[in-house]
């Protein structure tokens, strides 16, 4: 049965089969499933303290549902998966890349301030002025540990009168009966002793057998004071070492000084300036692209590598296009006999997973053992340094690179000669053309147009290529003096990734913010190829 809404200007259908109308109102069941997953998601999100994601699953969710229940929008409904997998998998991050990019998120400002707050508070420090001299003694029922206190009470400051309090006077005393072959940490009860228990204490060798346990161990006093091993023969109490103050600030009882919870920075500092870790995140404007331009211990390292990028990129398309030409040319050769197999043997480094090539490669270029430099040591008597010269480093990566691109040259140049009518060489063999003249006046300019488009986006493949320079080189030999992991080989794209999870930086903002540079560049690229290719976006 077929009728027409006219009010809604669109066609209803209802089917006169069972199983297709079932089939309908599983796929609405599913969608309400998905919204409703959607929302779960939102509310988990929510209650995480994580606002970005709730909100982009809340917009996925009223979109979904919006999509999905309107007829007028039944046409959107199969763009819909591609538009919101867009919108999940690309502009969120690119979004959360950017906005990353204006503050000063690192491995040292990961937490909120409440949670870093939370984390200092929960810190503890042994007090030295009440410290507790131990013997263990063995006996059948297990082994005791006795402490007696060295040195008299002092009570000078409020920490140590506090101790004081906690341990009422009493100097001496003991545990009951325990075993030290348990090695995980545990509390223990100590009470006072009137004297030191029977028998004979343990050798010093024999405390230091058992000091992995004794480590573990936290001596609790009746009053509630915890103690803890503070050396090969004693124990100090342990005591809160921050104290929150009503004004936000903290104080720290072992140091004596304030802290200040400044925002601007987004760590806890002294008076001297001193910068309490860990820190949370807070907004510096642009402060990360400053310091791309302007220190220069970043600015000489990012310049350096941005300029190798564009040389790596650019010589690259040049170095395969040019192999990819000429064996296209040949291939192309009418004495040529055996053109398949030719072919098939040129374009086979293409079916082979550039990460295995690239091992290989590796191993070849070894400077003790592998098979380059023997044979140019056995030719020459020389052998290069590949991994630690820099600039063999690039030659080497540009004679890799070559080796793993000019198959897809191969077969665009294939391609494009053979789409060029063979009248126009017959033409110029009639007028005396050589091989050259039909070079220059007949095959690139003929193919260097539709080639275009496809070469920028080589080009932008290249300034990308994170799995050749973390396989090969890994971004060495280092720059010296750079404050950030540089290295001479690096492309922006690897030198960003070290930033932001190698070594000891983690700087999260600084990489976002190249990470950006790198996008409007390559966004640059792609615009240029869009117009080149005359697509309208």
């Amino acid at each position: 049965m077929y009728t027409t809404n006219a009010s809604r200007g669109l066609p209803r259908h209802r089917s006169r089969y069972p199983a297709e109308r079932y089939t309908r109102w599983a796929l609405r069941g599913l969608v309400a499933v998905l919204v409703l997953a959607l929302l779960w998601l939102v509310l988990a999100f929510h209650l995480h303290g994580q606002p970005i994601f709730a909100l982009l699953f809340l917009v996925l969710g009223a979109a979904l549902g919006i999509v999905f229940t309107r007829r007028r929008l039944m046409s959107h409904r199969y763009i819909f998966p591609a538009v919101a997998g867009m919108a999940l998998f690309v502009i969120f991050p690119l979004l959360y890349t950017i906005g990353i990019s204006f503050s000063n998120y690192s491995s040292s400002n990961l937490l909120s301030e409440e949670r870093v707050r939370a984390q200092l508070l929960s810190r503890t420090y042994q007090e030295e002025s009440a410290t507790f001299g131990f013997q263990l003694y063995s006996s059948d029922e297990g082994v005791r540990l006795y402490l007696e206190r060295e040195g008299a009470p002092t009570g000078a400051g409020e920490r140590e009168a506090e101790v004081e309090e906690a341990l009422e006077g009493v100097s001496r005393f003991t545990t009951g009966p325990m075993s030290l072959a348990q090695g995980e940490g545990r509390h223990v009860s100590i009470q006072p002793a009137p004297g030191e228990p029977a028998g004979e204490p343990m050798s010093l060798r024999e405390v230091i057998a058992s000091r992995a346990a004794l480590q573990n161990l936290v001596l609790v006093t009746p009053e509630g004071l915890e103690l803890r091993m503070a050396g090969l023969r004693h124990f100090a109490p342990m005591l809160d070492r921050f104290e929150a103050r009503d004004d936000g600030s903290l104080y720290d009882r072992r140091d004596d000084r304030l802290l200040i919870a400044d925002r601007e920075t987004g760590f806890f500092v002294t008076d001297e300036g001193e910068r309490i870790t860990p820190g949370w995140p807070v907004a510096v404007g642009l402060d990360n692209y400053a310091r791309i331009f302007l220190d220069p211990d970043i600015r000489g390292p990012f310049v350096q590598i941005f300029v190798w990028t564009f040389a790596f990129a650019g010589l690259t398309v040049l170095f395969t296009l040019m192999v990819g030409f000429v064996l296209a040319s040949l291939l192309q050769w009418d004495q040529l006999r055996g053109k398949a197999l030719y072919r098939t043997l040129l374009i086979l480094p293409y079916a082979v997973p550039a990460f295995i090539s690239i091992l290989i490669f590796k191993g070849m270029f070894n400077q003790h053992f592998g098979e380059i430099n023997l044979i140019l040591d056995a030719l020459f008597g020389i052998r290069p340094d590949w991994f630690t010269d820099p600039w063999l480093a690039r030659t080497m990566l540009l004679i890799v690179n070559t080796w793993l691109g000019y198959p897809y040259m191969l077969l665009l140049c294939m391609g494009l000669i053979q789409s060029i009518p063979r009248d126009l060489y017959e033409a110029s063999a009639v007028d005396g053309g050589g091989p050259l003249t039909n070079l220059f006046r007949i095959t690139l300019p003929l193919i260097i147009k539709p080639l275009t488009p496809l070469l920028i986006a080589c080009f932008a493949f290249n300034f990308n290529n994170f799995v050749l320079i973390a396989l090969l080189t890994g971004g060495n030999p280092d720059i010296l003096g750079a404050s950030t992991p540089a290295g001479t080989t690096d492309l922006l794209v690897s030198y960003t990734y070290r930033i932001a999870f190698q070594d000891a930086g983690q700087n999260f903002g600084l990489a976002a913010a190249i990470a950006t540079l790198i996008f409007v560049l390559v966004a640059g690229l792609a615009l240029l190829n869009l117009r080149l290719a005359k697509v309208r976006v």
